[in-house]
């Protein structure tokens, strides 16, 4: 009977492996946690749900943390796209860590659309950074 569990367990742990594992980490600290997105995309990634998550655990872990998630968008498309895209990107966000039991009342969300770049220029090598959601602790 030993045997049978130990191979069961031996299977259920190379499934796990085969799998690649979670890479969820808790940051040091939130403030400027960047998430990225997409062209003109609100979808969460999968590396942004680990970053995400790795967010919650921190405010899991220091509960008297609150947050505001900031929704950018590269240069591209008009002002007022951009600032609804802003705003799906930075709910977005907030949903992944709602759903992971952190209180909504504890994060705040802003869109500032394109009018704050991380990185300046022009050509998609710039714009992917500018796609994001980052975090700031209040």
């Amino acid at each position: 009977m030993k045997i049978k569990n130990f191979a069961l367990l031996a299977g259920v742990a190379g499934l796990l492996a085969a799998c690649g594992g979670s890479s969820v980490v808790e940051p040091a600290d939130l403030n400027d946690q960047r998430v990225f997105f997409a062209y003109n995309s609100a979808e969460i990634s999968e590396e942004a749900q680990n970053n995400l998550l790795g967010q919650s655990l921190y405010m899991k872990n220091h509960e008297k943390t609150k947050i505001q998630i900031a929704g950018n968008c590269d240069e591209r498309g008009t002002e007022e796209y951009n600032l609804a895209l802003g705003a799906r990107r930075a709910n977005a966000a907030k949903k992944v860590l709602v759903k992971d039991g952190i209180d909504a009342r504890r994060i705040s969300t802003v869109s500032y659309g394109k009018e704050r770049p991380l990185v300046k220029g022009t050509g998609e090598s710039v714009w992917k950074y500018n796609r994001n959601a980052t975090t700031t602790v209040k």
